[in-house]
């Protein structure tokens, strides 16, 4: 056979240069990636006050140009990132040309940023992949102003964000009656709240992981630890920054906040805080679990060990007996007695078996 058959298992790379892992570690934020441009957009236009609702969808960013100091609050949601569309509407609106680059840029840190005439937050919605077992992050960039907030997703066909529109369209609701500072806490909460749900399936994952492996330890339980582990890092990597960025909106002294809504800001620190700690306590079940495999690999190779060690033993006495009879001298005891072999015999049978009477009193197995 070719020995080029088995040059790749002794490969580094073949055994840790997986597509997850170059996914997840491979982030350099000294070298700006390239987003790809969405081949469509889709904004949707939410213009209220507490006595009046406007709904629009529209395919051209500048169809939303019209809403701006209307005296309404107004919420545009960009579905679909690309660049002539994000420079059209935040010059329009007065962004900041570094939040316009922040929107385009591609895994940026959870951050918040305040920038007159405008506060902007960047983070990522987080979603639980049942079929691969991933956890898949979204971008998502929003930009509070006077009166409006912008939001630029990524993708469009999935949206955590159905809950608050249906509440923008029951008549004086809270979010009716409030500013724009109020409805982008509501987007911030339901993105948090959001990650709530995907703990919660990570976390039904752990408890399957550690039933199989309490059943049975093999190299597939140590795989499914391994693909846990990783996505427990994205989890803690975008849920922790998003600590500073509501401490942010809380310190902010802008008078774009109000504060009475300071206080909902602070409901949703408490929820991601939790949040952290959850995902700490995930790391620390991940890590005993781990524990828990090699004790199990352990113990049973402690039991192979011990039956090994037993029949050795057993065998001892036959392989002594045997090697004193077969020695090659002329006088040896009981060599040519008629019953001679009878007794070496029964010598190499009764033994053992004293032996195993003796190691059961003991409780060695």
């Amino acid at each position: 056979m070719s020995q080029n058959k088995y040059l790749k298992y002794f490969k580094l790379s073949s055994l840790f240069n997986t597509r997850r892992t170059r996914d997840i570690f491979q982030v350099n934020p000294t070298v700006v990636p390239q987003r790809e441009e969405a081949k469509e957009s889709k904004v949707s236009v939410f213009d209220y006050s507490q006595g009046h609702l406007h709904e629009h969808s529209f395919t051209g960013i500048t169809d939303c140009f019209p809403f701006k100091d209307n005296h309404h609050t107004t919420w545009i949601n960009i579905d679909g990132i690309r660049k002539a569309d994000v420079e059209a509407v935040c010059n329009h609106y007065s962004v900041h040309i570094l939040i316009q680059e922040d929107i385009l840029s591609v895994g940026q840190r959870p951050k918040m940023d305040e920038m007159d005439p405008v506060l902007s937050c960047l983070l990522n919605m987080l979603y639980f992949n049942e079929r691969t077992g991933a956890v898949e992050t979204e971008q998502i960039s929003i930009v509070l102003g006077r009166d409006f907030v912008l939001s630029f997703q990524e993708d469009a066909s999935r949206d955590v964000f159905d809950p608050i529109r249906e509440k923008l369209r029951i008549a004086n609701s809270k979010l009716r009656i409030s500013n724009a500072d109020y409805l982008c806490y509501a987007l911030l909460d339901m993105i948090v709240d959001n990650y709530y749900v995907v703990m919660e399936k990570l976390g039904e994952h752990i408890e399957l992981l550690e039933e199989k492996i309490i059943r049975s330890s093999n190299t597939r339980a140590l795989a499914e630890i391994n693909n846990l582990r990783k996505e427990l890092i994205v989890l803690k990597r975008n849920v922790n920054p998003v600590r500073e960025l509501i401490n942010g909106f809380i310190r902010s002294d802008s008078d774009l906040l109000e504060e009475r809504t300071t206080k909902y800001f602070k409901d949703v620190y408490d929820h991601i805080v939790q949040a952290n700690d959850l995902a700490e306590n995930y790391r620390d079940m991940m890590m005993n679990l781990q524990d828990l495999y090699l004790s199990n690999v352990n113990l049973k190779m402690n039991e192979v060990m011990k039956v090994m060690a037993v029949v050795t033993c057993l065998l001892a006495p036959a392989t002594v007996i045997g090697g004193i009879f077969g020695m090659n001298f002329d006088r040896i005891p009981y060599l040519h007695h008629q019953y001679g072999f009878f007794i070496a015999v029964g010598l190499m049978l009764i033994v053992p078996v004293w032996m195993v009477f003796v190691f059961r009193r003991r409780g060695w197995f």
